[in-house]
């Protein structure tokens, strides 16, 4: 058996060699590879815990209703039912809020980007007097939470005659969406040297020319992902829309408190009015990222 053993240990030493390898460097490249294997398993533990809410929510949708207050839980949904989201439909009106959010969403990203992407701009490219104290600022807004704002919020609209209205609910939610917006697109502009701007002007362009040819499609990444976040911040906020809007003229998030009754809350149904408020967020996602990488390599090709 020894010699059996030493012959195996000379054979695997012996095949090292012909590689080039040391055993120092064949124990390297094990330590390396459990590293990463290490790694990869604290990933996919990382992905399950933010994933099962998400999964549960789904399976709670499909589930019997009866199912959903059981003390003992199912992990599937067995038997497969759409009972949920028939009576998530036909509970109150479901297409309204739905319109109405999305609205109010659209509104809010196209206006926050257009207004951030100017601010950020001049707080990037230009130096101007007081420059410091608005960047200060835009990082102040962001630290004063949203339940500190409703009464002036509130009061103010109600100065403007937009209470129950989505144009005040859109000015609402720029309150605390467009600060992110300039400070976030702030940091991508910073990132674009402005020599690339300067050559572009040598060249012929004008500033706007420069601008739009050359640093617009550097900055189309992160305006993607800045917009993105502000649609999903748009979409899930609740406590503005029940503040600001009436019951005829709610939203999508403010919908789903009615499945909260004095009997209690429905859960499996709103589980899947749940699921079916995430969808337009997923699509939105699914449309865009590809032009997200795309947009990506063609910053890193063109820097």
């Amino acid at each position: 058996m020894s010699s059996v053993s030493s012959v195996s240990s000379t054979g695997s030493v012996g095949r090292a060699g012909a590689r080039g390898m040391s055993p120092e460097a064949v124990a390297a490249g094990r330590r390396r590879r459990n590293g990463k294997l290490g790694w990869n398993l604290l990933g996919l533990l990382v992905f399950a815990v933010s994933a099962f809410p998400v999964y549960w929510m789904l399976n709670t949708a499909f589930k019997p209703a009866k199912d959903a207050i059981d003390p003992t839980p199912h992990f599937f949904p067995y038997p497969v039912s759409l009972e949920n989201f028939r009576r998530a439909l036909n509970i109150s009106d479901f297409w309204g809020p739905v319109e109405r959010s999305l609205i109010v969403s659209a509104g809010t990203v196209v206006i926050g980007a257009a207004i951030g992407l100017l601010a950020a701009l001049a707080i990037s490219r230009f130096a101007f007097r007081g420059r410091k104290i608005v960047i200060i600022g835009i990082l102040t807004v962001q630290m004063v939470p949203l339940v500190a704002m409703i009464i002036p919020v509130f009061l103010l609209l109600n100065q403007i005659d937009q209470i129950d209205k989505l144009s005040g609910l859109i000015l609402t939610y720029l309150t605390f969406i467009l600060p992110f917006t300039v400070w976030t697109l702030r940091g991508f502009l910073v990132n674009i040297p402005k020599e690339l701007e300067e050559a572009a002007m040598v060249d012929g362009c004008t500033r706007t020319g420069a601008f739009l040819r050359v640093v617009f499609p550097l900055l189309a990444p992160g305006l993607v992902a800045t917009s993105i976040y502000g649609f999903i911040q748009a979409w899930n906020e609740f406590l503005y829309a029940l503040l600001v809007m009436s019951q005829e003229h709610q939203t999508a998030t403010v919908w789903l408190g009615s499945f909260t009754t004095q009997h209690g809350t429905e859960y499996a149904p709103m589980m899947a009015g749940s699921t079916m408020m995430g969808i337009p967020v997923v699509l939105l996602f699914l449309l865009v990222q590809r032009k997200m990488a795309a947009g990506l390599t063609a910053g890193a090709v063109k820097g």
